[in-house]
């Protein structure tokens, strides 16, 4: 099958457009051919070279986002039958979707939204399982409550607007001063320019921040909540704010759940959920489609189709 491959950590440098050994289902596993794969640009960053079972990789196929068509099943797998259109997020530690066919534990997959074709459910899994688990697994977020999110154009920042706004919260979001309009017709109640306007404005407003962007926005945030409120991040790439022991603050990495990615499939179909497609590359041209999406201004998910 072809693929796309980096057989060193070099980044998108290393990436090479070949041909590689075809994707074959293990125990509980479903054989998806794969028609859109959604990457995240500092992926090829991550701690990726060793496998599940601790072992040096000699390559690595990225993309962890994928929706396709169940085209086998390995030995013990139920819940899905050949021809189902299925997606979800691939374990980190083997090989992703950037390929003809990708074999995913079937707990990692859930029915395609019916609504939705490949590439827009392709967009899906990183930044829904994110959002959802930011907003209501870690930040408990209930009707009537303020959240604030930063990064609101984002893919999972958007994701988290329309959900929050699904939720019966009011809605805060932030970002740069041309996302404005984009965070605000998926549902925010008001939106902060950080490159305008003042942070500190919304000051002792919320009972939840959802921080997608670090650095300073992320060290700034502990004075938007009320005591007793949540930070949850997902840029840990400083120490946390240290200088109030009234709220709670979270540090977290999404995890694959079936039921949430089901969940997630209703409400787009439901129209309650618009995901944000920033643009759509061959797979054969994933360098340029990683780089694209690192030299920012790509709003949404980067999606590549074999």
């Amino acid at each position: 099958m072809k693929a796309i491959r980096m057989h060193e950590p070099t980044g998108i440098g290393g990436l090479v457009y070949e041909d590689a050994p075809d994707a074959k289902p293990g125990l509980c596993d479903v054989l998806v051919k794969v028609v859109a794969c959604g990457i995240t640009h500092n992926e090829l960053d991550w701690p990726v070279w060793n496998c599940r079972a601790g072992h040096p990789r000699s390559s690595i196929i990225p993309g962890q986002e994928v929706s396709g068509v169940v085209a086998a099943l390995g030995y013990g797998t139920a819940g899905f039958a050949i021809g189902d259109e299925v997606y979800g997020l691939t374990d980190q530690l083997r090989d992703g979707a950037a390929a003809e066919y990708v074999a995913v534990e079937a707990r990692n997959l859930a029915l395609k939204p019916r609504t939705a074709d490949h590439v827009t459910a392709a967009s899906v899994p990183r930044a829904g399982l994110t959002a959802w688990q930011a907003l209501f697994d870690h930040g408990k977020l209930a009707k009537g409550q303020t959240v604030v999110i930063h990064g609101a154009a984002g893919a999972v920042g958007s994701t988290a607007v329309q959900l929050a706004r699904w939720a019966g919260a009011r809605v805060i979001g932030t970002g740069r001063g041309r996302a404005r309009t984009l965070a605000t017709g998926l549902g925010a109640d008001e939106f902060i320019a950080l490159d305008a306007d003042r942070l500190e404005d919304a000051a002792g407003q919320a009972d939840l921040v959802v921080d997608t962007i670090g650095g300073d926005v992320l060290m700034r945030s502990a004075s938007l909540l009320r005591s007793g409120g949540t930070l949850v991040t997902i840029k840990p790439d400083r120490q946390l704010p240290a200088d109030r022991d009234d709220i709670k603050t979270v540090v977290f990495v999404q995890e694959s759940d079936r039921v949430q990615l089901a969940e997630l499939a209703r409400l787009i179909g439901e129209g309650q959920l618009r995901p944000q497609v920033g643009a759509v590359y061959p797979l054969a041209k994933a360098a340029e489609a990683f780089s694209a999406k690192a030299a920012g201004g790509i709003p949404g998910r980067v999606v590549l189709q074999p």
